[in-house]
């Protein structure tokens, strides 16, 4: 049995980790299935990850090979059964899209020719660039429900559930993000009429009039005035085709999830991948988180699942992953818990170039941080590489594989196409076996924090769809786009992380805002705002809250309407902005408790007149004009920065303190650069996460409300190492009290430590005996037993402590 409760998944009512390698069976030989399993094994993962590409499976319609008929390799049931017999859970993905860089997205070709009207048109009636079709249209539902009726024929009796192996299920994959990548919503004649039927539903007829000067009932003059809309019902269009989205996509999944219960799939997780990362960074990966929100929160038994493509983990894009599982947690079901379906590994040498090759802390340091803020699966991808074969009836374009990325593929990951390991392996696998050495202390805990929440509002990322021709829909979108994540995640997460901070997030426009659950706001604020948001956060202020506004003071709601309700609440009179010219170079002075500091150059502020009781902290140089200000509101209070400032550590930090947030961690190191979190349990045990992400050594101490940890031990931390230290944790019959060793195994005489220092110490309580060993000195100091490592880590990093 399968649970998902309290942000845990319980399986036979035990919590667990679970940790997947996504092997695509039918890209390697059936012989090679059983040593990718070898070596998945061997990095310490306990389950495997796989899509089922229709287009393999049934490549002439009606004739569908599950059973490796045509191809050894196509015999499903047979790869999910090796897994099971090698103590594997399995997590299953059968689209019907699949991505995987398969041709047509992972559908058979003759879907398309079967079918032309489900091939979406977009904006100006132009042909859909890329190869998505219309979710919702008749025929591809029916052809979808046929497929599902074919493959869940070999996942139902494999359900966990049943006594097999299969734990989850996924629905589709990516969904909407083809659209999203390419501005190009799909518009077909079934998506124009059901969009007016909700509209109708939406909007009283009154209001729906006033929006659209246009007759929705008319199928000609609707196409027309949707797919190339007029500048006047602009705005209103993007807004409404946005939660018209979230709404279609709602309905796709649930439909998936009907026909994957008609054929039995029931009582395991639905999962639902949202994308979005770009580049090697996540400031576009809320797109996702909002083009799905409706998905993954409709009903009880959804899971949502990151994409996270970010590469490297360093000083430049630590943030993002931090704040992506903050945004998403902030947006679920009570008892939904933070997963990974597409977790990035291996060398990113995707381009078969050897540039821009991944650092092998990469995977190690995302899994890390992920596990520390509460993700309970991780599904590497791609863990095996394998070979994309010519199907038997070939399309003429080009070499008639099932890929588009040649005959190898997943040449990038962990284990190649050919089954050699790479560089990155090792350290993979060897994080892996850290966290799974404690996975049922960690499947336990939860991420402590201090008192301040960033705060998510997911119609910011509603900019998916963008008429180009439209300057309205063109100045909202810039705004947002240069105010909800690039200033504030690379200005203020950064500093607050840096700073020690751990926190959360809060999805301030669908739930409720109260002092008392969330006493603070770190609010990255753009002129455009919803009335009802903006008053939302003055009743906030009003009766206790503190707010760190980054950003602008809105001006406007979200359609572009005048709306300063928020101002108004700040005692503030917006009265203008100023930028930096070719000749003219803005700068900011430092003023009232922010003095003193360097005057800064910048190339954005928004000025304000400021009413009684607000205090300057920022003005522009040389006109004076407020561009911060502290100021109370009711029993509450705010620091607005509506600047592009520098990530000015001390000041943020000063910020939140006076808005009554201290950071409970801190470190002694004139360095920056420690990431530093924590995890416990409801019992008080504790793990301490620190990762170093610059690429030399770090000494420091390790301090919690001004008094030091581990006994104040000053602890090294290698260049590019992370560690997660036991604080009070207990495996049977011994307590940990600290340690500066990382637990990398149990067995019933010992457990097995990973040394990080010069002298490693490990503080422990229990009534065993320790037996006695040539690489370490035991001393007794009052009840506790110090066990001091007799070996440097940078020579030998493997230790063992048994007892009697």
């Amino acid at each position: 049995m399968i649970e998902i409760q309290n942000k845990q998944i319980l399986i036979d009512g035990k919590p667990r980790i679970i940790l997947c390698g996504e092997i695509h069976y039918y890209r390697l030989d059936r012989e090679d299935w059983q040593d990718r399993i070898d070596k998945l094994k061997a990095a310490g993962c306990n389950a495997v990850a796989s899509y089922v590409p229709w287009l393999c499976h049934e490549p002439v319609e009606g004739e569908v090979d599950l059973e490796g008929r045509t191809r050894p390799e196509l015999d499903l049931a047979g790869f999910i059964d090796l897994c099971r017999e090698n103590g594997l859970w399995f997590f299953v993905r059968p689209g019907p899209f699949i991505m995987a860089e398969m041709k047509n997205e992972g559908l058979p070709h003759w879907i398309y020719e079967k079918h032309p009207e489900i091939v979406p048109v977009s904006w100006d009636g132009k042909p859909a660039p890329t190869k998505t079709v219309d979710y919702l249209a008749p025929a591809f539902l029916e052809e979808t429900r046929k497929w599902y009726a074919s493959v869940m024929e070999v996942i139902a009796p494999r359900l966990i559930t049943r006594g097999g192996n299969v734990l989850a299920v996924q629905l589709d994959n990516e969904i909407g993000m083809l659209s999203w990548v390419s501005n190009s919503p799909d518009l077909t004649e079934n998506v124009l009429a059901d969009f007016a039927v909700w509209l109708k539903e939406r909007h009283a007829p009154a209001v729906l009039a006033q929006r659209y000067p246009f007759d929705l009932d008319d199928a000609e003059v609707r196409r027309r005035a949707v797919r190339s809309p007029g500048e006047e019902y602009a705005a209103e269009l993007m807004r409404d085709l946005g939660y018209y989205m979230r709404h279609r996509f709602a309905r796709y999944v649930a439909a998936l999830r009907g026909f994957a219960e008609e054929c039995g799939v029931t009582g395991v997780p639905f999962v639902v991948n949202i994308h979005g990362t770009s580049e090697g960074r996540g400031f576009t990966y809320p797109i996702g988180i909002s083009q799905l929100y409706e998905s993954y929160i409709q009903a009880p038994g959804y899971l949502s699942g990151s994409d996270i493509y970010f590469g490297n983990l360093d000083m430049n894009s630590f943030q993002d992953l931090y704040l992506i599982n903050g945004f998403m947690d902030a947006v679920h079901l009570p008892d939904q818990p933070l997963t990974s379906v597409e977790f990035n590994c291996g060398d990113g040498n995707f381009g078969c170039t050897y540039g821009g090759r991944y650092d092998p802390s990469a995977a190690d340091f995302k899994l890390r941080m992920c596990i520390a803020q509460g993700n309970r699966m991780i599904n590497y991808y791609l863990f095996a590489g394998g070979r994309n074969y010519r199907l038997d009836d070939a399309p003429d374009d080009g070499n008639g594989r099932i890929a588009f990325t040649g005959e190898r593929h997943g040449f990038a990951a962990p284990v190649s196409p050919e089954g050699e390991l790479n560089y990155t392996y090792p350290r993979m696998a060897r994080a892996n076996r850290a966290v799974m050495a404690v996975s049922e202390k960690l499947a336990l805990m939860e991420e402590e924090r201090d008192g301040v929440a960033f705060a998510f509002i997911p119609d910011y990322f509603m900019t998916e769809s963008r008429y180009p021709d439209s300057g309205r829909m063109g100045d909202i979108v810039e705004n947002l786009q240069a105010n909800r994540a690039g200033g504030s995640w690379e200005i203020v997460a950064r500093a607050m992380l840096l700073a020690g901070y751990r926190f959360g997030a809060a999805d301030i426009q669908n739930r409720p805002l109260d002092p008392k659950e969330t006493p603070m706001l770190v609010l990255a604020s753009a002129r455009y705002m919803d009335a009802d948001l903006q008053q939302k956060l003055a009743d906030y202020l009003r009766v206790g809250g503190g707010v760190f506004l980054y950003g602008e003071v809105p001006l406007f709601d979200m359609e572009g309407n005048p709306c300063t309700i928020l101002a108004g609440a700040l005692g503030v009179r917006p009265t203008g902005n100023r930028s930096a010219g070719e000749h003219y170079y803005l700068s900011l002075c430092a003023e009232g408790w922010a003095v003193p500091r360097p005057e800064v150059r910048t190339h954005f502020a928004q000025v304000f007149e400021a009413g009684e009781g607000v205090e300057p902290i920022l003005r522009v140089y040389g006109t004076g004009e407020v561009c911060g200000f502290d100021v109370p509101v009711g029993k509450g209070r705010a620091i607005v920065i509506a600047a592009a400032y520098d990530c000015d550590i001390p000041l943020f930090r000063s910020a939140l303190e006076k808005l009554g947030v201290r950071a409970a961690l801190g470190h002694d190191c004139p360095y920056h650069g420690i990431f530093m979190t924590s995890t416990a349990s409801a019992e008080g045990e504790r793990f301490l996460h620190l990762l170093n992400l610059d690429g030399f050594d770090k000494e420091f101490t390790v301090t919690e409300n001004g008094s030091p940890l581990l006994e104040g031990r000053k602890i090294l931390l290698q260049a590019k190492d992370g560690v997660m230290l036991p604080i009070g944790v207990t495996f049977g019959e011994v307590r940990i009290d600290w340690s500066t060793a990382e637990i990398m195994g149990l067995e019933g005489d010992g457990i097995h430590f990973r040394l990080t220092q010069p002298e490693d110490v490990i503080a422990l309580r229990t009534a065993r005996e320790i037996v006695p060993c040539e690489d370490y000195d035991i001393r007794q100091q009052g009840q506790t037993i110090l066990i001091h490592s007799r070996k440097h880590a940078k020579v030998d990093d493997r230790l063992t402590v048994r007892f009697r």
